[in-house]
């Protein structure tokens, strides 16, 4: 399977189209790296300038500023995932099968088809994982919001939330259950690597069989209780 990943860019998020340069998609492939070894607060322009042999001004042309930039590798991640989700269910009518895929999809690494994006999707996940809860615990999340920047994000807990009324329509919180199942996939291989005593499986690192398991102990119990 050979696919295109790209954004529809938005200009509130990016200046100009990445994807349109050979400068730009630099800015995203080496950017991704050096965010994923630095880490976001120690990951600066300047840095990643030196690191592609540009200036700070040529990355400002794209970009705002650095959080600008992690949402727009967030944005790539998430419109990703939720590709994947629409392929993998596709052929899928039962709605407890179709949950445990989705959550497979979420506590697995990306899949390994080839694509044309060049992306190294690995240390775009551990951006996810490490990172993203950063994207809109700020003091501007209203104004970032009110630019529907978290659109791809929210467009996924809700198609995660359709499926789980398909399972129990009675269910009253499909939505919020959503997001906690997303932000519990992302937290709990971050807590299992760095803080083991908040979970049960500290002692297996790198286990996502686990956070699947208990993912769908989770889901399950919430969506057929009384």
């Amino acid at each position: 399977m050979n696919l295109q990943i790209s954004i529809q860019p938005n200009l509130k998020l990016a200046l100009r189209d990445p994807e349109a340069s050979a400068l730009g998609r630099k800015i995203i492939r080496e950017g991704i790296v050096l965010m994923c070894q630095l880490g976001y607060e120690q990951f600066t322009f300047k840095k990643l300038a030196e690191a592609i042999d540009s200036t700070e001004a040529s990355i400002y042309r794209y970009f705002e500023n650095k959080h600008r930039l992690l949402l727009y590798f967030l944005t790539w991640y998430w419109n990703y995932v939720e590709y994947q989700c629409t392929v993998s269910m596709h052929n899928l009518n039962d709605p407890a099968v179709k949950i445990k895929k989705i959550i497979e999809i979420l506590t697995g690494g990306l899949p390994s088809w080839a694509d044309t994006s060049d992306i190294d999707k690995s240390a775009l996940q551990d951006i996810v994982i490490a990172e993203s809860s950063k994207a809109y615990l700020t003091k501007e999340v209203d104004d970032i919001n009110s630019k529907q920047l978290f659109k791809p994000y929210k467009d996924l807990c809700h198609h995660i939330a359709i499926v789980f009324s398909e399972y129990n329509p009675k269910y009253a919180y499909p939505h919020s259950l959503a997001s906690t199942v997303v932000e519990t996939a992302q937290f709990q291989p971050f807590f299992m690597a760095h803080l083991p005593s908040l979970t049960d499986f500290g002692g297996e690192k790198g286990n996502t069989r686990k956070v699947s398991e208990y993912l769908e102990s989770l889901v399950f119990a919430a969506l057929s209780a009384r």
